[in-house]
């Protein structure tokens, strides 16, 4: 499973973290030759060698693994995020960014990749908290600090969101209205949270996917709109971007490998690099430098149409984890009921994590909502809707017990510090940040039209939206039941 289902859970020293006795169901590459027999002895080194039947020793190579097989694979006992998980991390982004210094200095320029770097709003109040700055603050020295780096380009992912969130909603609606034809219409489940989608893929297939909503997560609606709309508009074709999105999430990295948001056209996946908050806080120490002492940039790139209110930074209702409940149930009961709440009245569960919230309107059907977050939580929503025993329309799930502001990426607690007190601290600074409604957000409109053709148009659907795929089960000896 990925780390992120606990949140007391903190890799470190990834590349040593697999041993020869935990490595992947397939550690070695066989060339098999037919009518050669042969054995296999394992050192004591953990390295694995080929004996032909004339006693002929071989040394086997071992198998190169990506994250993009992890995705299609269930029979694994380690963290998915462990393998290889240098493929995606701070010393990438250095080795583009070196390479266009070579190009530059070579005078090849037009080999050089337009780097882009799309900040999460929960890493920014993580880096913001540990570096005590406001929001604001932050954002313009992570700005100045990529871009002294060399790093053209530098976003907010709370403009993708207003995209996922929009497109959430006029999907549940849909689907409420499909309920009556469509038995895995409701419950709508959230998927913007890759931890929860690699679950649901590998371990409950065909029961639960159907139920999945097919809106993007914010960070891979960011990579379609640098990756097709901002590239266009830059009159550079995808593949000569390189996009980079700081996440609290070690799942985001697997999220990004998906064969579903690889471009066969141009070679290119939509999020080239995830890096997480906490190797953000790597680089910094590399460079010898604090966030505080970092030179501010309060540059936005206009010419992209990546709009933010007021010249500033601008965010959600709901909470850290994004507010698709908040969302969902405002915008449903507008449109299914026509009326409309001041407020949301959350009830809380069995504890902190699994609320629900309840609108009634007179006359009509009450329409009941959850939000389920950490594995116990997931666990007892799947088992629900495996028994036909669901009661709500829509759940938001979310992996890490307190959500994505609590991501295993996320900045870890100083000496003396419980992650109970940093965690409130980075909410505070989360939730300090004014909310803007996503369709009063500058520039969504406007993209709808430019970018889309409109809403709910062809290209919309294949820039918002994805689609899931169930993992079969591998049979090995690391997954027997004994």
């Amino acid at each position: 499973m990925a780390s992120n289902f606990s949140g007391a859970l903190q890799l470190t020293d990834l590349n040593d973290f697999i041993t020869p006795s935990q490595e992947c169901v397939k550690p070695v590459k066989i060339d098999r030759k037919p009518g050669k027999v042969a054995k296999i002895r394992i050192e004591d080194d953990g390295s694995y060698m080929e004996v032909a039947e004339s006693g002929e020793e071989k040394k086997l190579q071992k198998a190169q693994i990506t994250l993009n097989d992890c995705l299609a694979c269930s029979g694994c006992i380690t963290s998915a995020e462990s393998v290889l998980i240098t493929q995606q991390s701070q010393e990438e982004l250095y080795n583009v960014l070196q390479e266009n210094l070579r190009l530059q200095q070579a005078s090849e320029v037009d080999k050089k990749k337009l780097v882009v770097v799309s900040i999460s709003p929960q890493s920014r109040a993580s880096l913001a908290t540990k570096y005590q700055l406001s929001p604001q603050e932050a954002h313009h020295k992570l700005t100045g600090f990529f871009k002294k780096l060399g790093v053209h380009h530098v976003f907010d992912t709370s403009f993708s969101r207003n995209f996922s969130l929009l497109e959430s909603c006029r999907e549940f609606v849909r689907r409420y209205y499909e309920s009556e034809t469509n038995k895995t219409a409701l419950p709508m489940l959230a998927s913007s949270c890759p931890g929860w989608i690699c679950y649901a893929e590998k371990t409950h297939g065909s029961y639960i996917l159907p139920y999945i909503s097919s809106t993007k997560s914010p960070q891979q609606i960011m990579g379609s709109l640098v990756k097709d709309y901002f590239a266009a508009k830059q009159g550079q074709t995808p593949d000569l971007i390189y996009h980079v999105t700081v996440m609290p999430c070690y799942d985001k990295k697997l999220e990004a490998s998906r064969q579903d948001f690889y471009s066969d056209l141009y070679r290119t996946r939509d999020v080239d690099c995830v890096i997480t908050t906490g190797e953000v806080e790597k680089m910094l120490e590399k460079e010898n430098v604090t966030l505080g002492q970092v030179e501010g940039n309060t540059a936005y790139c206009v010419l992209s149409g990546f709009g933010s209110p007021d010249g500033g930074l601008g965010s959600h209702l709901g909470g850290g984890s994004g507010g698709y409940l908040e969302h969902v149930m405002r915008y449903a009961v507008s449109q299914i009921h026509g009326s409309s709440v001041d407020s949301l009245q959350y009830k809380t569960l069995r504890n902190q994590d699994f609320q629900e919230v309840t609108v009634e309107i007179e006359g009509k059907r009450p329409l009941k909502m959850a939000l389920a977050y950490g594995f116990r939580n997931i666990q007892n929503i799947v088992q629900k809707i495996k028994r036909g025993k669901m009661t709500y329309d829509f759940v938001e799930i979310m992996a890490c017990p307190s959500g994505c502001a609590n991501g295993g990426g996320q900045i870890r607690p100083m000496e003396g510090q419980t992650n109970n007190e940093l965690l409130q601290r980075v909410k505070e600074s989360y939730d300090s940040v004014p909310c803007v409604q996503p369709d009063l957000w500058p520039g969504v409109k406007d993209i709808y039209e430019e970018w889309l053709g409109g809403v709910d148009t062809e290209k919309a659907r294949a820039m918002l939206h994805t689609q899931y795929h169930g993992v079969e089960k591998v049979a090995s000896a690391l997954n027997i039941q004994w």
